[in-house]
């Protein structure tokens, strides 16, 4: 089963490490960068089922604006990871 309750220890800290590791890239290695992170992240996981109920998530919240369900929004309209939105 999918965790969509708030796990993260620091999750300012981490949304900056996430932009952090993006500086400085073009969009075709950010794009890059983020296929790698989501492969290690799901080996991570390693649950194929938790990964369908994560993959169904963020498609029916994407490119929604508002869609941010379990994140707050940034003001360029992304989601960002905090909870309480």
């Amino acid at each position: 089963m999918l965790n969509t309750e708030p796990n993260l220890e620091s999750p300012d800290d981490f949304y900056e490490a996430l932009l952090d590791s993006h500086r400085g890239l073009d969009e075709a290695q950010s794009h890059a960068l983020n296929a790698r992170l989501v492969l290690l992240l799901a080996n991570h996981i390693g649950s194929l089922a938790v990964l369908r109920e994560a993959l169904a998530l963020a498609r029916a919240h994407s490119g929604k604006p508002g869609s941010c369900r379990y994140a707050a929004t940034t003001p360029a309209g992304g989601c960002r990871e905090e909870y309480g939105s």
